[in-house]
C-alpha cells in the first residue's frame, strides 16, 4: 500500500493531523485497537487555553514554567500557548459538546492544579471522549482518509543515501492483526502519533494501548529522545479490586475535593500551601510519603461537602463508575492511589513536529517540544496535540514530492510460529513491576541500576524470541515496552539531581542549572 501521509495512531494527533491534510493529500491512518481506543479518548478533565478576558498568554506561560521545574522550553511553550485559543476554536467548529454556561464567553472554564485562572474547557468530565467521538466522525467519512484498525506497526522503512548526513523514513511494515499477516506501507511522510508508555508500569491510568510503541520505534529508526525520566504519575487513581485504570479527574480537587488520610485527617496542607491545588508531582509525591509512612494501601478523595446536584452536574461520569462500585460520592470518599499517567519527554521534534530523521513526524504524548519540561500542567497535553498536529500538517503540505525508493517486502521466510506464548506473559510481567518497584515516584541509584540489570536481561531474552517466531501484537508490544524503560532508566541515571517528576534520594537538591536528558541512538 502507498499513501502520501501514513499516520501512525488515532488519538487527538493523528486525526487532527488526518483531518488537516486529507482536502489535499491520501492519508492511511493506522490504529492499534479500534479508533477511539487511545488515550485521548480517556481524557476527563479537559484543554488548557487562554480564553477568558482576565486570563493572558503570559500567565498561561508562566504558570507552565513554574509546573514544569525549570525545564520548559520558552519558544516551544510560548508558541503552543500563543495558538491555544485558535485551537480551540477549530474543534468548537468541529462541532465538539464543550459544555455551556451564561458568561460572555459562552462555555464553562473550570481550574485545575497549578493553573492561576480558570482556563479548562471542557466537556462535562468526558472531555476527550467527546472530542474524540466528534472527530471519529469526521475522519470516518472523508473520502481521502482510509482507516486501518487491528494494525500494528513493526518496524519503520528506513534508508539513508550516500548524499545524506541523516536516515530518512519511507513508511512502515504493519502487522494486520486480523490476517497475521505483515504489510508493507510506504509513504512521502510518515507520522507518529502512538501516545505514552504508560503501560511500562505495574499501575497506570493509561489504556492497554499506551505501550511506548512510537518512542520505540523512532528511536530504532535513529530518533533522537529527551528527557524520558519524567514520567508523571496521577495523584488520583480510582482505587479498587474491580476499577482497572479509572482515574479520579483533577478538576474534582479544583471544584474543592479534599484529600484525607482513612481518619479523616487533611494533610496536603503539611506538604504545600497550594494544598490539594499544587502540581501533580507535589501532589503524587505526598500521597506516597503518606502511605508508606502509615502502612495504607490509599488515601481518600472526599468532594462529598459540595451539593449533590452540583456533583452530578459537574462529575456524571467518575459519579457512575464510583456507583457501580458501591460508592456514593455525594455522601462518602473517593479511594485513590497516584498511577502512572503521562510520558513528559519523547521524540525530539521541532516546533513542525519534525524529528531528526527524514520524512518522520511525531506529535501527541510519543514527542518532546520542550513544552512539559520537568512535569506537565495539567490540561496542557491536549492542547500540545492539536497546535503541532495543526503546525506538522502545514510543514507537510509545504514539502516538495519526492521518489521513493524500492523497498524490499517483509521477510519472515527464516521464523516459525511461537511455540510458548508463556515467555511473552512472564517478561511482561517481570518488566512491570520492576519499574513499579525500582524506577517509581521516589528513586535511588541503586535501585536504577537494579531495574537496568533487569532490563537487560529481559532484552535479550525478548530480542532472541523475535528473531526466531513470527511476529505478534503481544510481542511487538512488549520489545517496544523494553525499550522504552530501558530509555527511561538510562535518562534516570543521567539526571543527578531532584527536579520536578524525577525525585532522587542520592540526589534531593535541584542543580542551579536546568538541562534537558538527550539521547541519541
Amino acid at each position: 500500500m502507498h499513501f502520501d501521509v501514513l499516520i501512525l495512531g488515532s488519538g487527538l494527533a493523528g486525526q487532527t493531523l488526518a483531518l488537516k491534510l486529507a482536502d489535499h493529500l491520501k492519508v492511511g491512518l493506522f490504529t492499534k485497537k479500534h479508533l477511539t481506543d487511545g488515550a485521548s479518548n480517556w481524557a476527563q478533565g479537559g484543554i488548557a487555553a487562554v480564553l477568558a478576558d482576565e486570563d493572558s498568554v503570559e500567565d498561561h506561560v508562566q504558570d507552565t514554567f513554574i509546573a514544569g521545574g525549570g525545564l520548559c522550553n520558552p519558544e516551544s511553550t510560548k508558541f503552543i500557548i500563543e495558538n491555544s485559543a485558535k485551537s480551540i476554536q477549530w474543534l468548537i467548529d468541529q462541532g465538539v459538546p464543550f459544555t455551556k454556561d451564561d458568561s460572555e464567553f459562552g462555555f464553562h472554564l473550570t481550574r485545575e492544579g497549578g493553573h492561576s485562572h480558570r482556563r479548562i474547557i471542557h466537556a462535562a468530565d468526558a472531555t476527550g471522549a467527546a472530542v474524540q467521538a466528534t472527530l471519529s466522525d469526521k475522519v470516518a467519512k472523508h473520502p481521502n482518509i482510509s482507516i486501518f484498525e487491528n494494525h500494528i506497526a513493526v518496524e519503520l522503512i528506513k534508508s539513508q543515501q550516500a548524499n545524506e548526513t541523516a536516515p530518512s523514513v519511507y513508511g512502515a511494515y504493519i502487522l494486520n492483526n486480523e490476517t497475521g499477516k505483515v504489510e508493507t506501507v510506504t509513504a512521502g511522510s510518515t507520522v507518529l502519533a502512538t501516545g505514552g508508555a504508560g503501560k511500562v508500569y505495574l499501575y497506570t491510568t493509561n489504556p492497554d494501548t499506551s505501550t511506548g510503541d512510537g518512542i520505540a520505534l523512532g528511536w530504532r529508526a535513529g530518533c533522537s529522545v529527551g528527557n524520558m525520566e519524567f514520567i508523571q504519575f496521577h495523584p488520583t487513581c480510582l482505587y479498587h479490586p474491580n476499577a482497572k485504570s479509572f482515574l479520579i479527574s483533577e478538576a474534582v480537587r479544583g471544584e474543592g475535593g479534599i484529600l484525607k488520610l482513612p481518619n479523616g485527617h487533611r494533610f496536603m496542607p503539611e506538604y504545600d500551601e497550594r494544598a490539594e491545588l499544587a502540581p501533580r508531582d507535589t501532589v503524587a509525591r505526598s500521597i506516597d510519603a503518606e502511605m508508606k509512612k502509615h502502612g495504607i494501601d490509599c488515601v481518600y478523595l472526599d468532594i462529598s461537602h459540595q451539593s449533590p446536584e452540583f456533583i452530578t452536574h459537574h462529575f456524571p461520569n467518575i459519579q457512575a463508575k464510583c456507583l457501580s462500585l458501591g460508592i456514593d460520592i455525594t455522601k462518602e470518599p473517593i479511594p485513590v492511589v497516584p498511577a502512572a499517567h503521562y510520558t513528559c519527554g519523547g521524540l525530539v521534534v521541532d516546533l513542525n513536529g519534525k524529528t531528526s530523521v527524514n520524512n518522520l513526524y511525531a506529535a501527541g504524548e510519543v514527542s518532546f517540544t520542550g513544552l512539559h519540561g520537568a512535569n506537565r500542567l495539567a490540561s496542557n497535553s491536549l492542547l500540545e496535540c492539536l497546535v503541532i498536529a495543526d503546525s506538522a500538517a502545514k510543514d507537510i503540505l509545504n514539502k516538495q514530492k519526492q521518489v521513493l525508493p524500492t523497498v524490499k517486502d517483509w521477510d519472515e521466510s527464516r521464523v516459525t510460529d511461537a511455540d510458548e506464548e508463556v515467555v511473552i506473559s512472564h517478561n511482561w510481567n517481570e518488566l512491570r513491576h520492576a519499574m513499579w518497584d525500582y524506577v517509581g515516584i521516589v528513586r535511588t541509584t541503586k535501585r536504577l541500576e537494579r531495574a537496568l540489570n533487569r532490563i537487560h536481561l529481559l532484552k535479550q531474552e525478548i530480542q532472541e524470541y523475535y528473531r526466531h517466531f513470527k511476529v505478534s501484537n503481544d510481542l511487538l508490544e512488549l520489545r517496544n515496552l523494553v525499550d522504552t524503560a530501558e530509555l527511561i532508566v538510562r535518562s534516570a541515571l543521567t539526571r543527578k539531581e531532584s527536579r520536578g517528576l524525577h525525585f532522587s534520594r542520592d540526589y534531593p537538591e535541584m542543580n542551579a542549572k536546568a538541562k534537558n536528558t538527550i539521547l541519541k541512538p
